[in-house]
């Protein structure tokens, strides 16, 4: 009987890894993402993954901020995220529904040929092994300024008309609270790329409250200058 492997660690992640360019689509270790599948590339990439370790990187185009133009060869960042195909499910007209476990960051060193359609790098996790630590044994401090970033949070919400149950936001752990806010706030893809390479929950808040603070003051018609 082949003793398979199902609980991924750094030694077997795989040393060839498939992509997946979407601008604005940011995936943390410990995240989750739903993902919708149609483009045949991407139905054959879902595939492979499938029969494989289950793993896509999410990664983003640059200087592109439009799905649809992602076009192939278009420049990538260097460093994305990897996640494990948690949840699939198949639709009636041939779309993919699945969801993505961010497991580990990485960093691109080649990108190789795409047979199959989809784009694929050799990617180095060495960098990030820490993403793989559990929770409990990341040691990781309380976030210092939390009450600091759930206002610049609010008052960003208020200005982006973004509605939300600020009682279970204040509610939740740090590392959720954070990582939730960089995921899912509609911040642009250079911003979502600057928060995925933070070295840490601390310097991912601290970044994540100054983007609030300043976007939050030049949406603000209060703060325009303009004199009645």
């Amino acid at each position: 009987m082949i003793n398979r492997v199902r609980t991924l660690k750094l030694e077997t992640l795989p040393d060839i890894l498939p992509v997946f360019p979407l601008p604005g689509a940011m995936l943390l270790p410990g995240g989750q993402l739903p993902l919708n599948i149609f483009e045949p590339r991407y139905l054959n990439m879902i595939e492979d993954a499938l029969a494989g370790a289950r793993l896509i990187g999410m990664i983003q185009p640059v200087h592109e901020n439009a799905e649809h133009l992602v076009a192939d060869g278009i420049p990538l960042y260097d460093i994305g995220c990897a996640g494990r195909i948690m949840q699939f499910s198949e639709t009636g007209d041939g779309r993919y529904i699945i969801t993505l476990d961010g497991l580990i960051r990485f960093r691109v060193t080649e990108e190789l040929s795409s047979p199959d359609g989809y784009r694929r790098v050799r990617p180095d996790y060495s960098a990030f092994a820490r993403d793989m630590q559990p929770a409990s044994d990341a040691a990781t401090p309380p976030l210092p300024e939390r009450l600091k970033l759930v206002a610049a949070m609010t008052r960003y919400f208020e200005i982006m008309g973004i509605e939300a149950d600020l009682s279970s936001i204040e509610n939740a752990p740090d590392a959720l609270l954070v990582d939730t806010l960089a995921m899912t706030c509609p911040l642009d893809p250079g911003e979502k790329q600057a928060l995925l390479e933070c070295d840490g929950m601390i310097q991912r808040a601290k970044l994540l409250t100054s983007m609030f603070e300043i976007a939050a003051y030049s949406s603000d018609p209060a703060q325009s200058g303009i004199r009645q």
